[in-house]
């Protein structure tokens, strides 16, 4: 396969776009790209496609900071502790850190789908699958839509707690670094603001 498939990991890989809502279903999927293409440039394709990516009115999906801070897409700061397992008994100390860690808070959500989605279907796990790609494509979209179809009752045995899943490193991106939209930015910045002084006042966490 070629190089362009072989992004983080020795072997060949596919860089599969999902989105996630907070009922662990898998609301949109984008399969297919090679493993080292950029963040940026699969989220562009899915909001490029006659049947894409579309965000709800007056919401936005929150992103891994490889996709940038984009209209409707809010990513994490840059250069500040996000996973969970970085604060320990460390407290936040300005607000790009607050919003940092419950941005973490929330993509926990997204983490647990696809720990759920990669113990039920080894096959998504496979180093060297046998399937030709346009085969292995389909697969990957075809186990989200039976992921879907099996969780509609209610959460399984194959869901994993918060403090029991593995640690993904979603701050960094296989070269370069999105380009960012400055009403995001400072849309982003002000949600931080108002967070830090809501638990200035309140004193919460």
């Amino acid at each position: 396969m070629e190089l362009s498939f072989r992004g983080r990991k020795s072997y060949a890989s596919q860089n599969v776009m999902a989105a996630v809502d907070f009922d662990l279903w898998f609301t949109y999927v984008l399969a297919g790209w090679e493993g080292t293409t950029h963040d940026a440039l699969v989220l562009r394709d899915a909001l490029e496609r006659e049947n894409g990516l579309r965000v709800p009115q007056g919401k936005f999906y929150l992103v891994d900071a490889g996709y940038g801070a984009k209209l409707e897409f809010l990513p994490p700061f840059r250069g500040v502790r996000y996973h969970l397992n970085e604060w320990g008994n460390n407290p936040v100390q300005k607000e790009k850190e607050l919003c940092n860690l419950r941005h973490s808070s929330l993509c926990i959500t997204v983490e647990r789908a696809f720990g759920c989605l990669k113990r039920r279907f080894k096959i998504l796990d496979d180093a060297s699958p046998f399937f030709p790609f346009p085969t292995q494509v389909d697969i990957v979209v075809a186990c989200c839509i039976i992921h879907n179809w099996i969780i509609q009752d209610g959460i399984d045995q194959f869901f994993m707690e918060e403090n029991n899943l593995p640690s993904y490193n979603h701050a960094t991106t296989y070269s370069g670094q999105a380009s960012e939209h400055t009403e995001m930015v400072n849309f982003r910045q002000s949600i931080a603001n108002q967070m830090w002084a809501d638990r200035q006042n309140n004193n919460i966490n």
